[in-house]
């Protein structure tokens, strides 16, 4: 069980109600709280809540229509007024949902029935729960999880456990019994009655754009989502450290707020972020560059058990909350309201090689030229990397077959990436009772799955888009406690549907590092700086983490919560984290069990009493 997040200082929440008398118990359930209120054209409560002075903007017309949007956006009250006055029904929102740049939650109450729709990716989401005779939506699942008064659901914690991630469509569920999230492409349709029903609107653009239409299409999409958090500030914060925070930076650098960027020198001595980040300051001129020496940085794994942020779900920021906090800390006392950062832009630009699987069968020839290059680089084994680029196995199929896998001996770290995506497994520490358990999740799963996308490089790019793009929304939970808004620009879906719809042949390739953004930022970048081809990957700072902060785990291994609840073996993960982990168990593995635990512990001090 767990109270309503903290509704003073920090991340706002909020909660939709259908418009009928059956959501008056949820409602009076909210109101014992000090909550802020917009109501449905009927008069009755709406949106329920907490956020911060103009997050949410409301059009209404003709006392039967009103759109509210929530987040980062161009909207006005008048357009939504205007666009309020023109639709009809709710699945008429698909056209403005579309045209809308930015990120942020789109609402609305149109003659009694309700539409509740978040972003493409996790950034924005929704969740919804069937409360008495009333289907109710929020942006967090633990305010739905009090208002049920629910437990968290062990089976669905104990896929959290999975490394690298617990597979599509398991990686996206609440880890609390009753409550339900949308998946990609879906809102919530309310009817009058309080019945919620998920509905499809979106489906990922056909990857044909050629680079030369694609680049420009990019530079577009990328500009309007830095120019709406900029817009009308005097300050602003950036990261700068890849290619992608570069972009983002030089993109905020065009308008008219002053800019201070922020680059975190890595431990790791092949780290060249700095450098990198020198030169783009050079070249463009006029932003305030500020540089945190590694050795000023909290290792990961510190402070764990100083945690208390409560997060609606295990979070890999968890593991270092303290790191998470520095850059957002210096940037608000500096006088920024806005951060923005270049997360996203590795799934979106990197892109995954699984695009042979289908452009072997378009493009062979291609795809052979691709496939040598990728192959020479893994290096991929030649009978592995054919089985999988010929292997027409569906992904129910692949997805059972991962079921019956959990235990297995992990991939090597050559092997191709050509399949539906990792096959995923459980730590050394996981009891039988957990692994039983995630497999008849999985197997479970496997009977209805559907991919994300027909295309295997398509489906494993919306994938991680999602999947980590959860985990930037609990990074921005941690910065408002700093007095700023996070944002993640390449999670916008207009952002998103701009890279997608490029050719996979131009915007993945062996030879040419993330050539979108470069071909898209030409004139924007420092031409010097869109030469970089290098990325600082973070696993040195793993691993002299764990070496430093041995006490720090070995002390979470006391009175395991995971272990109360028989997912886990104490004993055998108090072995693993006392010395070097094994070579065949990646970093990955331990930070899902961490971030479990430290979620856990959180509950603990959490007050249980549901309001009404």
């Amino acid at each position: 069980m767990v109270d309503f997040p903290d509704s003073g200082e920090g991340p706002g929440w909020f909660v939709v109600l259908p418009d009928c008398a059956s959501a008056g118990r949820v409602s009076a359930a909210l109101r014992t709280r000090k909550v802020q209120e917009v109501t449905h054209p009927s008069g009755r409560p709406w949106l329920l809540g907490h956020w911060s002075p103009g997050a949410v903007t409301v059009g209404e017309a003709g006392g039967r229509s009103k759109i509210a949007v929530v987040g980062e956006h161009a909207m006005t009250a008048d357009r939504l007024t205007r666009a309020a006055g023109r639709i009809s029904t709710i699945a008429g929102l698909d056209g403005l949902s579309r045209g809308m740049a930015g990120s942020s939650h789109l609402v609305a109450s149109i003659d009694g029935r309700v539409r509740v729709q978040g972003s493409l990716t996790g950034f924005r989401r929704v969740f919804h729960a069937r409360t008495g005779d009333a289907t109710v939506a929020a942006d967090r699942a633990d305010v739905l999880a009090a208002l049920l008064d629910a437990e968290v659901d062990e089976q669905r914690l104990a896929a959290r456990l999975l490394n690298p991630c617990a597979p599509h469509p398991l990686a996206g569920e609440p880890v609390w019994r009753d409550v339900s999230a949308l998946g990609i492409g879906h809102y919530l349709a309310l009817d009058a009655d309080g019945r919620g029903r998920p509905v499809a609107w979106w489906a990922p653009p056909e990857p044909v754009v050629p680079m030369a239409d694609g680049a420009p299409a990019l530079r577009e999409a990328l500009s309007a989502a830095v120019e709406i958090r900029v817009r009308g500030r005097d300050v602003v914060s950036c990261d700068l450290g890849g290619l992608d925070s570069t972009s983002v930076c030089a993109l905020a650098a065009r308008g008219t707020a002053k800019v201070i960027a922020y680059t975190a020198d890595g431990l790791d001595p092949l780290c060249d972020d700095v450098p990198w980040a020198r030169r783009t300051v050079a070249g463009l001129g006029g932003v305030d560059h500020h540089i945190i020496a590694g050795d000023q940085l909290p290792m990961v794994f510190e402070g764990l058990r100083d945690v208390d942020e409560r997060f609606d779900e295990p979070c890999p920021a968890m593991m270092h909350p303290s790191r998470c906090l520095v850059i957002p800390r210096l940037a608000a006392a500096r006088g920024s309201g806005m951060h923005l950062t270049g997360f996203g832009g590795d799934e979106l630009l990197a892109g995954s090689p699984a695009h042979l699987h289908t452009l072997i069968r378009t493009h062979p020839r291609t795809a052979l030229q691709r496939l040598r290059g990728f192959a020479a680089q893994g290096p991929w084994p030649y009978r592995e990397t054919l089985r999988q680029l010929w292997d027409n196995t569906s992904y129910r199929a692949w997805l059972t077959r991962a079921g019956d896998l959990l235990t297995a001996a992990p991939l090597p770290l050559e092997a191709p990436a050509l399949d539906w995506g990792t096959p995923p497994r459980l730590p050394p520490w996981a009891t039988p009772d957990a692994v039983e358990a995630v497999r008849e999740l999985i197997r479970t799963a496997a009977r209805t799955a559907e991919p994300l996308a027909e295309r295997r490089g398509l489906h494993i790019e919306l994938e991680a888009l999602g999947n980590n793009s959860r985990m930037v929304r609990q990074v921005g939970q941690l910065a408002t406690r700093a007095g700023l808004t996070l944002a993640a620009p390449y999670y916008d879906d207009r952002v998103i549907e701009a890279g997608l719809a490029v050719r996979p042949q131009d915007r993945i390739t062996p030879w040419r590092y993330k050539p979108l953004i470069v071909e898209a930022m030409r004139g924007i970048v420092p031409d010097e700086s869109l030469t970089r081809h290098t990325k600082d990957e973070g696993s040195y700072e793993a691993e002299v983490g764990m070496r430093e902060q041995r006490a720090e785990l070995l002390a979470l291994c006391e009175d395991s919560r995971l272990a109360r609840l028989g997912l886990i073996d104490a004993k055998v993960l108090r072995e693993m984290c006392g010395g070097p982990l094994p070579p065949t168990l990646p970093f990955d593995a331990l930070y899902q069990t961490v971030v479990c635990e430290m979620w856990l512990r959180t509950l603990d001090s959490a007050t249980t009493a549901v309001p009404g």
